[in-house]
């Protein structure tokens, strides 16, 4: 019988299991670039079925689906695969909730490379990259617009359902960093007489407005391009969206952004923060404390923030912080200051 010292015996298997960490990260890249897990989900659940199906190499197919099963995106019983609940949800290609696209953002050289020098950018206490996230026209914005819309539109909905707009007369909305546009569009569906506008680089503007157009809102919406902290706004904005923006930057930076919000708001309007939010002790939940990491590398001075840090942020720029809604099944929260 194991003794409770043998049972908290130090194992290195944790170490090594952060130290090989990318493979998995290459492996899950694979095999959505085959397109594996469509195959098991379209009935090829072999090796010799799947590596047909995918024009894969037969030793190649079972070494990679062994390789997923151990790490449970698949499991294997007599030689026949078949997808994990969160595999057949996100990773088939035909699923409404496919999150596969993702990988052309999360794991393109720039952001990938961020990490390359991470050493660097404890030194520095900000990113150590030549090129950072926060350049104006960076191109990863127009692969963020591209592939991430799917993994943003359960929190759009979720954020349109927790604030309401007039209905009784035109309103307008205010969507900061657009992307995708699919914060700003969840807003014009469930509220027919809002207007809304998409700020973002203009680079990135051509899909937002195409994403509008798509969702069958498109004439009533319209852009503004270039830096938000530069172009004018406009006035009377009923509320002002501001999805995971904040956490690019310093307090100083994210109060004086928030005054130009309240500036642009009508009496009563609203700004709603979207981000990822520690707790106090900055180390729960696990993936919005951790996110802290991905500011550092790829930011000069940006940072995952506390709702107590977002509600000061808030007052300090004149808004009255208010209520804060979780967005499930995400981590996010959203956080509301109004005027």
């Amino acid at each position: 019988m194991s003794t409770a010292a043998e049972k908290q015996m130090p194992s290195p298997m944790r170490i090594f299991g952060a130290l090989n960490g990318y493979q998995q990260t290459a492996a899950l890249k694979a095999a959505i670039e085959l397109d594996i897990f469509t195959a098991i989900a379209e009935g090829a659940a072999t090796a010799p079925k799947i590596a047909e199906r995918t024009k894969s190499a037969e030793r190649g197919v079972r070494i990679l689906c062994d390789f997923l099963s151990v790490q449970n995106f698949l499991s294997k019983q007599d030689g026949r695969y078949t997808l994990s609940a969160d595999a057949a949800t996100f990773l088939d290609r035909k699923s409404q909730t496919y999150l596969g696209g993702s990988i052309e953002f999360l794991l393109n050289s720039r952001t990938k490379g961020a990490f390359d020098v991470l050493t660097e950018s404890v030194r520095k206490g900000g990113s150590a990259l030549e090129h950072h996230s926060v350049e104006p026209e960076n191109p990863m914005w127009v692969a963020f617009a591209h592939s991430m819309m799917p993994m943003m539109y359960p929190m759009a909905q979720g954020a349109a359902a927790q604030v309401r707009l007039p209905d009784d007369r035109d309103s307008k909305v205010l969507d900061i960093a657009a992307s995708h546009g699919i914060f700003g569009i969840a807003f014009a569906q469930r509220h027919p007489r809002a207007h809304i506008v998409g700020l973002d680089w203009k680079n990135v503007l051509q899909l937002t407005v195409e994403n509008a157009k798509r969702f069958g809102v498109g004439d009533r919406y319209s852009t503004i391009a270039g830096d938000a902290f530069e172009q004018d706004f406009g006035t009377d904005y009923d509320l002002i969206l501001v999805p995971n923006f904040l956490h690019h930057f310093d307090e100083a930076t994210c109060v004086k952004f928030l005054s130009k919000c309240a500036l642009a708001l009508r009496p009563g309007g609203a700004v709603a923060i979207i981000e990822f939010v520690p707790n106090d002790d900055r180390v729960s939940p696990p993936t919005s404390a951790a996110f802290a990491l991905t500011m550092l590398a790829g930011t000069p001075a940006g940072d995952a923030y506390t709702l107590k840090e977002l509600q000061n942020m808030l007052s300090k720029a004149g808004l009255q912080p208010q209520q804060s809604y979780p967005l499930l099944p995400t981590e996010h929260q959203l956080i509301l200051g109004r005027k």
